[in-house]
């Protein structure tokens, strides 16, 4: 193809040359060379301008695409043109028949599906988008998304622009539904926003939560009761079974344990609902620590551990003081109770680069990495024998995960079998007090 137009230009310009060269002979034979050429160029130009007229013509009012029947070089470039446009129009058809197998996907998706500019103006929805979020189609093409769904939570969400995890409102529809709004980047300057109804979830969630608070509350009372009596009962007179003794110890142990695991279900079901804001007030973690290394000295007196604390004191954060110090006494608990008697446990509170960073570190017998995704899954127990030689509840770190979400951070545990483990977690710039900043 390249090679014929190349051909084609050079006989093109083979024939100018013989053109003009006719009018050269013509004005030696009239003795006047220079009219003649001019001539010869005026007509030339004349015909150029005749032809331009008609490709204008072609190009902006003919309905077919086939050019004139031409000659010369303007042949050259209507086939040129003729060959882009066809080109052209194979993309478009292309490019209609993806967008039609996208719109047909999206209308069979059972999710509500908007596509939505930078500026918010809705581009494209489908139907269960028109049903669900009560949108209009065409008539509500171009109009801001926020201007439709009026939830402020969801207007701050969106402005806020930060899309890494979705939001839960009410249906502007129907406010005993809830959706999960979910916005991500959809091309260079489009997002794609997905709305899931995910009522039956939330509803299971919430009388999960309730189940668990109400059973822990009514749980609690009768065995303060029975702990109680068991406190009283004298088996040091004569006469006494041997068993009771035994027995007793055992049934207060065990019911003091069972207070132990209602505790901290209540402390997780709090967490849970809590309403709390973390940027409302702030926390003194140094003298918090200080307050979590009195409890710990009584813990260790059996263990006989060597706890070294690592703490920049006058570091404070924005935070729920009840939740911060229930994860971080929960991580230094779980290091007195699970390293070997003498061990070393190293607490560190400093601030870093990306933020306030805590961790305790214990030279105990290592967790191996089958377990360590696990860690934070409510009762999940490595070795189920030990926990209930340490009383544990397997609730501690699923309340570490839960506070520090709330706390936009998550658990960091890197782990050796033989060699120790370290639990940490490092809280983002922005929970670092002012006064911290600054300094």
């Amino acid at each position: 193809m390249g090679m014929y137009y190349l051909q084609s230009w050079s006989n093109s310009a083979v024939k100018l040359l013989s053109y003009f060269l006719v009018f050269f002979i013509l004005g030696l034979y009239f003795n006047d060379v220079v009219l003649f050429l001019a001539i010869g160029g005026a007509l030339l130009l004349a015909l150029n301008y005749y032809q331009l007229f008609v490709f204008t013509k072609w190009l902006w009012q003919s309905r077919t695409m086939s050019p004139p029947e031409v000659s010369g070089i303007w042949r050259y470039i209507y086939d040129g043109i003729y060959h882009l446009q066809r080109r052209s129009r194979n993309k478009r058809k292309t490019l209609g028949q993806l967008v039609k197998r996208f719109r047909e996907g999206a209308e069979a998706l059972p999710d509500a599906v908007v596509v939505i500019d930078n500026n918010a103006q809705i581009l494209w929805c489908n139907r269960n988008a028109r049903i669900e979020l009560g949108l209009k189609w065409p008539e509500d093409s171009g109009r801001r998304i926020d201007n439709l769904i009026r939830n402020p939570a969801f207007i701050d969400y969106l402005q806020a622009a930060d899309f890494q995890f979705p939001i839960e409102i009410p249906a502007p529809t129907n406010p005993m539904k809830t959706f999960e709004y979910r916005i991500m980047q959809y091309g260079e300057d489009q997002l794609l926003m997905i709305v899931r109804d995910v009522s039956r979830v939330s509803h299971l969630e919430e009388m999960r939560k309730d189940f668990v608070a109400n059973v822990s509350h009514e749980l609690k009372t009768p065995l303060t009761v029975i702990n109680g009596y068991l406190e009283v009962i004298d088996v040091s007179t004569d006469g006494s079974p041997p068993i009771l003794e035994k027995a007793v110890a055992e049934m207060g142990e065990q019911t003091r344990r069972m207070q132990s695991l209602i505790e901290d279900l209540l402390i997780l079901s709090r967490i849970e609902v809590s309403s709390e804001r973390i940027f409302e007030k702030t926390i003194d973690m140094g003298a918090m620590i200080e307050r979590i290394a009195l409890e710990a000295s009584a813990l260790n007196k059996n263990k006989q551990h060597e706890i070294i604390y690592d703490v920049e004191d006058d570091l404070t954060v924005y935070g729920v003081e009840t939740e911060m110090r229930s994860a971080c006494s929960n991580l230094l608990f779980n290091a007195i109770n699970y390293t070997p008697n003498n061990g070393t446990i190293k607490v560190i509170w400093q601030k870093k680069v990306d933020g306030a960073y805590f961790a305790v570190l214990d030279n105990g017998e290592g967790i191996e990495d089958k377990h360590l995704r696990r860690l934070t899954e409510r009762f999940y127990r490595i070795d189920k024998a030990r926990s209930r030689k340490t009383g544990g509840s397997g609730l501690g770190l699923s309340i570490v995960k839960h506070v520090l979400h709330h706390h936009n951070s998550v658990l960091e545990v890197k782990s050796k079998v033989g060699k120790g483990s370290e639990f940490s977690f490092t809280l983002p710039v922005e929970l670092i007090s002012e006064f911290d900043i600054n300094e």
